[in-house]
């Protein structure tokens, strides 16, 4: 029976260096594990020599069960959602009292740190962490739907105690979703057999009935002629080959038949045409489904039927594409003897951030739904907006086009204060900057990596955190999110039945975004918040180390590299980030040049801020003739 194998580039992973070091090992130390398959330019080694190998010389971090185990099966399966399925059936097996499950020559070796697992934590137990680690950013991962975003999408449909599918359920993030929201059966259907045996698989576990189905949802429907109570999606975007051929007269098609080019319009159809009379739909959408020309028809037919309820513009980043602000298009089936709805709802929420405006928009949406015909109306946010306003020579559902004008916001006094606050963060700006003058000596080339310091005990390594946060609990703590610290407020997250262990955050500590778009650190200054999910938090000795000094050491251009994946994901590991080795009273002085660093910055983007404002409130007074320029004279 064979070990599993690992490449070098996935040594580095292991023991959080870069490949360099791998190389170097391999000139070295003439006990260096000798590789076991794969080419010349490409070794493979044996995964429990190299394992050893590196315990042996101190350089393997010492690692959870659950961490251990899942690197070592990430590394001898064919994919990460292979090799979890694969584990997955052995723990349910398990789980129902039977040992007839039996694993590949792959996985094999790793059956007594499965069955450790198991016994720590019960097969559940075991298979969630397994799949935390899962659901993790990384290479060869899919782009699961956020829990954030998969929770509003199931409180938008309002799944309660009924029935809930995903036709493009991917691993069953929504499904799970539906699950935490008290749907009492779920079912889903997923074109790649990997990941729908990982969805039908939590739900085996968890003991939640249902089922999830391997096939293409638009051509082969798994569930044909199945009605349930919610169908909540995240379809796939901008599909060229969907089947609109084979599928012209399809009976799904309510509203006429979908154009080749709107597969999405496909997808909201396949939708409609599971749900029972009265029960809803949330689609996650690019924007363009909302205006583009050949969809134009099915639009129109949609609202006129009174089956488009609500199109929601959504933060970017919320979900892949990253760079994209999709779209979420709630739709309920109406029925064909009553009189369709007269008014449509749009929200704007694109300009905040998801954590913010969940609760928002949900709140728009039911206050909505329970009066379909009154006049909703947020100034700059949401409206509801009367159908045959809608069906209009382009049948253009963008919200930011249909919402009211924000009124009295660019009177004189406004635009004073404005300009005032602007006038006096700008007369700020010289005095925050660091005075600094070049080194005598050039630069000091003495570092240590972040995973070295841990170990020397000059700062203590926790995290990331990976279970969620949820909407705000009045009586909890606050979470520090990712986006709080890119944003540098406080924190905004909230405690939920989901969140794992409480971590609270002190003065001192420095927190770092696992995955962001740069690396960006962040002081604490204030206790009270927990820490969030997918953030290091990097704890200084602090009688070896200035938290100011080690923040700044971590923001450069040069740990970015350092520290980011090679695979363009810009996921980081802080451990392989370098500090330089300096006494603590040197640390100090540069640890308050970086502190104002911090504060200069803080300021520009204050002014930043205020200036687009200043400059949109002036326009739009000049434009309304509610204010005028002085006289020119």
């Amino acid at each position: 029976m064979e070990n599993p194998t690992i490449t070098a580039a996935e040594i580095a992973r292991l023991a959080g260096v870069g490949r360099a070091a791998v190389s170097n090992w391999r000139k070295r130390h003439p006990d260096f594990p000798v590789p076991v398959s794969g080419t010349t330019a490409s070794p493979e080694f044996d995964l429990i020599q190299v394992e050893q190998w590196l315990r042996v010389q101190g350089k393997l971090p010492e690692l959870a069960a659950a961490d251990r185990l899942w690197r070592r099966l990430a590394a001898a399966s064919e994919s990460p959602a292979a090799g979890l399925a694969a584990v997955g059936a052995l723990l349910l097996a398990r789980q129902r009292g039977s040992r007839s499950g039996s694993a590949d020559a792959q996985l094999a070796p790793l059956l007594p740190d499965v069955d450790a697992l198991a016994d720590e934590l019960g097969p559940q137990g075991a298979f969630d962490e397994l799949w935390q680690r899962f659901s993790a950013p990384g290479p060869g991962r899919p782009f699961a739907t956020p829990d954030d975003l998969a929770d509003l999408m199931i409180g938008l449909a309002n799944v309660g105690g009924g029935s809930t599918l995903d036709p493009a359920a991917g691993s069953g993030a929504i499904l799970r979703a539906a699950v935490r929201a008290g749907s009492t059966s779920v079912y889903g259907q997923e074109l790649d057999d990997d990941l729908a045996r990982l969805a039908g698989l939590w739900l085996a576990l968890h003991d939640v009935p249902g089922e999830v189905s391997t096939g293409d949802s638009l051509r082969a429907d798994a569930f044909a002629g199945r009605a349930v109570d919610a169908v909540v999606c995240h379809p796939p975007f901008g599909a060229s080959n969907w089947g609109d051929d084979e599928l012209g007269h399809d009976p799904r098609w309510i509203v006429g038949t979908t154009p080749r080019t709107e597969p999405e319009l496909a997808w909201a159809q396949h939708a409609l045409a599971h749900l029972r009379v009265g029960g809803h739909a949330v689609l996650l959408m690019p924007p363009t489904v909302a205006s583009r020309r050949a969809g134009k028809r099915i639009r129109g037919e949609l609202l006129r039927r009174g089956h488009l309820r609500a199109v929601i513009a959504l933060p970017p980043g919320v979900a892949a594409p990253h760079g994209v602000p999709l779209h979420l298009w709630v739709l309920r089936r109406a029925s064909t003897d009553a009189p369709p709805p007269a008014r449509a709802l749009l929200i704007d929420a694109a300009g905040g951030d998801l954590t913010d405006t969940a609760p928002r928009v949900l709140a728009a949406w039911r206050a909505f739904a329970a009066s379909p015909d009154s006049d909703v109306e947020e100034a700059g946010f949401a409206r509801a907006v009367p159908v045959i306003e809608l069906l209009d020579e382009e049948v253009d559902l963008t919200p930011a086009r249909r919402q009211p004008a924000v009124v009295g916001e660019a009177s004189g006094e406004h635009l004073v204060r404005t300009r005032e606050r602007l006038a006096a963060i700008v007369g700020e700006l010289p005095g925050l900057l660091p005075q600094v003058t070049p080194a005598p000596d050039g630069p000091d080339g003495l570092f240590l990596t972040v995973g070295e310091m841990a170990k020397t005990g000059a700062l203590q390594l926790i995290g990331p955190v990976r279970a969620g946060t949820s909407t705000p609990a009045p009586d909890g703590p606050p979470v520090l999110t990712v986006p709080d610290v890119l944003a540098g407020v406080e924190a905004s997250g909230w405690v939920d039945d989901r969140f794992g262990q409480e971590i609270p955050l002190a003065v001192g500590d420095v927190v770092v975004p696992m995955i962001a778009r740069q690396l960006i650190p962040r002081v604490i200054t204030e206790e009270g918040a927990l820490l969030g999910r997918n953030l290091y938090l990097l704890r200084p000795n602090a009688a070896a180390l200035d938290p100011w000094f080690l923040a700044g050491q971590l923001r450069t251009s040069a740990n970015e590299k350092q520290s980011s994946s090679l695979s363009g994901t810009m996921r980081f590991d802080i451990r392989r980030a370098q500090v330089r080795r300096l006494p603590l009273d040197e640390q100090r002085a540069y640890g308050d040049a970086f502190r104002r660093l911090d504060a200069f910055e803080s300021a520009i983007r204050q002014a930043a801020s205020l200036g687009a404002e200043l400059v949109q409130l002036t326009a739009d007074g000049l434009a309304r003739g509610s204010i005028r320029p002085d006289d020119p004279q």
